[in-house]
């Protein structure tokens, strides 16, 4: 049976992502509805769309995971589609499975395959089956004895981790014996906490990892395919804030098994859609599944620039039912991304929200820069502070490298902390530049990488004041950008006359 075109897409998201999501629509000739909540009522994303609702609330539970707050606004703004971009509702099965009830397209895999991948152990025993090589561990246990007896067969160090987790949390590293009933409790908390499931299990903790995904693509036609990998190591608590394709560690023979295990593990779970397999890779080139993001990633920009590909362009088609091309385009150069958080590194990465003041974003060849703020617009508490993600391509992983960290000497931002400088250290750093880190990176240089971050933002605060003294001698006050939106031609639905 034919698929209908897709008329008009709600996204139930905000910032970098929603934004991100709106301008292939508009290359394609599809209307947006954006939604947002209290602190977002001037977002960049609300500013965009076609359409834009307000969701009464700020808290996230009250806004973008309010699922009949959604499916209202899709009923108001008669949406025959919903992209749920990532987190909030993106990788919820219930939700998926609602869209289909309502008649809506959920523009992503299937609520089954969500269900079947998304509870940690579950995966593995079903990837285990299907052949992929999984991390020695656990089903989810009952105590912390449990947890002991499990540890003393598998041997220290091991890792606890929540059973329906994800983003870092509730998980803790466990170095011998006499830490591991405290850490059991405390991730059990951490759990219950952040998915509302306490369950936990345990792996072998594999050292001196590499983190390394590879991206999948798959039809309602039987076709799956990868777009190759992306390495993921460079993390602060758990989070990735560089990746880079290709992998420093990938060789060709490596790169065809664990993307055979990639499609295998697709295969197994009937996905349909974009999705990521995510491996855990030793010094000894061992590889081993480790999960399955079924959504779309936050670093597909990367994957974007190597293949030429545009990935929430081929959601939309797949989800229309469109066939996959049936191999991969061969990949092209390097492409490096670097999270800008509003976050200051010297406080545990602290999140720092707030007015931003002054804006540059760095621009040039081979620079790409997603971002969902501009100079005026106030970060909220409530949410995740990613203010962008900057990508670099180069022909090569040297001059992808360079251009970022030129990027990143660019970039311009005041009114609140980020870890621009930060991830300029990061680059620069002989044992990255080398392709010789792991998943310790940060941890292993956390001082020094903080240090040379501290000299650049103190050198960049200088320059910043110059110019901003300058510009207010020479051109005086700047036009704000609510100002210069006020005649946008674009909608905004359910506001007053003064607030478009």
């Amino acid at each position: 049976m034919a698929v209908p075109k897709i008329r008009k897409i709600l996204i139930p998201n905000r910032g970098e992502i929603a934004v991100r999501i709106m301008r292939t629509c508009r290359d394609l000739g599809i209307p947006t509805v954006a939604v947002f909540s209290d602190p977002d009522r001037l977002a960049l994303h609300a500013r965009l769309a076609d359409e834009a609702y307000p969701l009464s609330g700020s808290s996230a539970r009250e806004t973008y995971l309010d699922q009949e707050k959604i499916f209202n606004v899709a009923a108001r703004s008669h949406a025959d589609a919903i992209h749920p971009g990532y987190g909030f509702l993106s990788e919820n099965a219930g939700f998926a499975a609602a869209c289909r009830e309502r008649g809506l397209t959920f523009i992503g895999p299937p609520p089954e395959a969500m269900t079947a991948m998304g509870e940690k152990t579950e995966a593995r025993a079903r990837m285990a089956k299907a052949g992929v090589p999984i991390v020695p561990g656990t089903p989810p246990l009952a105590d912390a004895r449990e947890a002991e007896a499990a540890a003393g067969r598998i041997g220290f160090p091991v890792l606890l981790k929540a059973a329906a987790g994800g983003g870092g949390k509730g998980m803790r590293r466990v170095e011998r014996a006499e830490e591991l009933a405290a850490a059991f409790e405390a991730c059990r908390r951490e759990a219950q906490a952040a998915f509302g499931d306490g369950r936990v299990f345990l792996e072998k903790y594999v050292l001196e990892p590499h983190h390394v995904e590879f991206q999948v693509l798959a039809d309602t036609h039987g076709i799956v395919l990868h777009l190759y990998e992306r390495d993921c190591s460079i993390q602060r608590r758990h989070q990735k804030i560089v990746e880079e394709t290709p992998s420093p560690l990938m060789t060709a023979d490596l790169r065809a098994r664990m993307g055979e295990a990639a499609v295998q593990a697709a295969r197994a779970c009937g996905y349909v859609n974009a999705g990521t397999i995510e491996f855990l890779v030793d010094a000894e080139r061992n590889f081993y599944f480790l999960e399955m993001n079924t959504r779309l990633q936050v670093e597909h920009p990367i994957t974007e620039l190597v293949t030429g590909i545009d990935l929430v362009e081929r959601q939309i088609r797949i989800a229309e039912g469109g066939r996959l091309e049936p191999a991969a385009p061969p990949m092209r150069g390097a492409a490096v991304e670097c999270r800008v958080y509003a976050e200051d590194p010297s406080q545990n990465f602290l999140p720092s929200p707030g007015f931003i003041k002054r804006l540059v974003s760095p621009g040039g060849p081979g620079v790409r820069d997603d971002s969902g703020v501009y100079a005026g617009f106030q970060i909220p508490m409530e949410y995740d502070p990613l203010i962008s993600k900057l990508v670099a391509w180069g022909e090569n992983r040297t001059q992808a490298i360079n251009r970022m960290v030129r990027a990143l000497d660019e970039y311009q931002l005041t009114g609140v902390r980020t870890n621009i400088a930060f991830l300029a250290a990061v680059l620069r750093h002989p044992e990255f530049r080398a392709g010789a880190y792991d998943t310790h990176f940060i941890l292993k240089h956390r001082d020094a990488l903080l240090e040379a971050g501290a000299e650049r933002s103190d050198t960049e605060a200088l320059a910043a004041a110059a110019v901003l003294a300058w510009q207010a001698d020479q051109i005086g006050p700047a036009i704000s950008f609510t100002a210069k939106m006020a005649a946008s031609p674009w909608k905004m639905a359910g506001r007053g006359e003064g607030e478009r």
